[in-house]
């Protein structure tokens, strides 16, 4: 017993293949494509002798010989250079009836190919918004659209329209394709990340980033795009928060790609203490101080070292012993190039964390201090003084309050929440036994008022 041929899966439901078509398209797409090469005159005869086949292999459900059909009617209009005919085809064999998935997707396979040969812009854009149109919402070819959107952003973005470019690309969901392989969508991510970076739109930027796990980036094999991320995500942080910044720098230095040039890995080692430094004080920032001062990369930069420690150590700095010491250091650093609107925020930034330092050392050491002693500690002005004791106030880093009077500063420590709770159960117990005693003695009244009266 012979079994029955099936050939067609089409959209998961098994299609029979009627009859087989291959002897017939064995001679007949020769012929029509030596007819169409031979006779420019006999272009439309030759397609129009396929295009009877194609009905036939499409009813028939023969997928195979269907494909190669609708790929040698592309074929014969790319090579005759008919690019209008080439549109028209495209768009006429997909909205034939019952045609078949995979037949489209081998025929927009090949016209994808045809978009990096055609060298006129006009002409590859007309054939890449063809494309675009007939695959759109058809998951089976979202793999080879995607490709294509790419490829319209780059010239777009040649061209000088980056907004445009970015739109193009933020329409795309890669990352719910379930036939575009990891790296593939990674890479597509990174592309639409970085649009969005360069038309300065960084709330999208961040929405976009959360697309990607970071243990992607854990294998070997994928070094390249690790750095490409963190690379955008440090042009993305850089300015808004350091403590990030200096977390995406320190995720580099481990990258293979570093790991080979000890410059480079030295470079940017000495970016993330700087700006770990430079991160406003909390509890986050202060572990990730102790966590750089383990590395031991830190031993090949001594000088970053001493910078770290300086704000490690539970000690006043004076800003201008300190920039008499690392000043000159420090401004060849890219970081506090005074040239850029960035270097010169940092350091002033610089300024602002060694004032702050000091502050939190001395709510360490004192419980209350004179403002004008404060203030000589501090090498600032009373004023300022008060300005940055409200700021960090503001901030929950320190707790303080200023009687203005007696121009005394009191400092009082935050109490864990162990205790918080051990004294709310004191204060509890305190005010029943109180409530109880009251009880008791309003019961002893009555009962000494009732005897008297009897």
């Amino acid at each position: 017993m012979d079994l029955p041929n099936y050939n067609n899966f089409d959209g998961g439901k098994i299609t029979r293949m009627e009859v087989d078509y291959t002897s017939a398209c064995d001679e007949k797409i020769p012929i029509a494509k030596d007819l169409a090469k031979s006779h420019t005159d006999k272009f439309h005869e030759a397609i129009d002798t396929l295009l009877q086949l194609e009905k036939q292999t499409r009813l028939g459900g023969d997928m195979i010989s269907c494909s190669r059909v609708l790929i040698a009617i592309v074929q014969i209009c790319f090579e005759a250079g008919n690019w209008n005919a080439l549109n028209e085809y495209i768009v006429l064999l997909v909205k034939r009836r019952s045609q078949l998935k995979q037949a489209v997707s081998k025929m927009i396979q090949e016209c994808c190919s045809y978009v990096d040969k055609i060298s006129d812009k006009e002409t590859k854009l007309k054939l890449i918004d063809t494309l675009r149109t007939v695959t759109e919402g058809k998951i089976y070819v979202e793999v080879e659209r995607a490709r294509l959107t790419k490829v319209l952003a780059e010239i777009k973005e040649a061209d000088g329209d980056i907004a445009e470019a970015a739109s193009i690309m933020e329409d795309l969901q890669v990352e719910t394709y379930g036939s575009m392989e990891k790296r593939e969508k990674v890479e597509l991510i990174l592309e639409q990340m970085r649009l969005c970076l360069a038309k300065q739109d960084y709330i999208r930027t961040q929405i976009i980033a959360k697309k990607i796990n970071i243990k992607f980036f854990e294998d070997e094999e994928q070094q390249d795009l690790k750095f490409k991320y963190y690379g955008l995500m440090i042009r993305l942080d850089q300015d808004s928060s350091f403590l990030k910044t200096s977390r995406h720098y320190q995720a580099v230095v481990d990258s293979s790609v570093i790991s080979e040039s000890p410059d480079r890995r030295q470079r940017m080692m000495q970016y993330a203490v700087l700006y770990c430094v430079l991160s406003p004080y909390d509890n986050e920032q202060h572990d990730m101080m102790i966590h750089l001062s383990k590395n031991k990369m830190l031993e090949e930069i001594s000088i970053y070292k001493e910078i770290l420690m300086q704000f490690m150590c539970k000690e006043l700095i004076n800003f201008e012993t300190f920039n008499q010491k690392y000043g000159k250091h420090l401004l060849e650093n890219d970081i506090f190039d005074q040239k850029t609107e960035h270097g010169q925020k940092c350091w002033k930034e610089l300024k602002n964390r060694t004032i702050e330092h000091n502050i939190q050392i001395i709510s360490n050491y004192y419980t209350n201090i004179y403002l004008k002693r404060m203030s000589e500690l501090l090498d600032l002005p009373t004023v300022l003084c008060e300005e940055y004791l409200s700021k960090l106030a503001n901030s929950g880093t320190i707790r303080v309050k200023i009687d203005r009077p007696s121009e005394i500063v009191y400092f009082t420590s935050k109490k864990a929440s162990s205790d918080v709770l051990n004294d709310w159960a004191h204060d509890i117990n305190e005010l029943m036994s109180l409530v109880n005693k009251t009880c008791h003695l309003i019961n002893k009244e009555e009962c000494i008022n009732q005897v008297k009266v009897n």
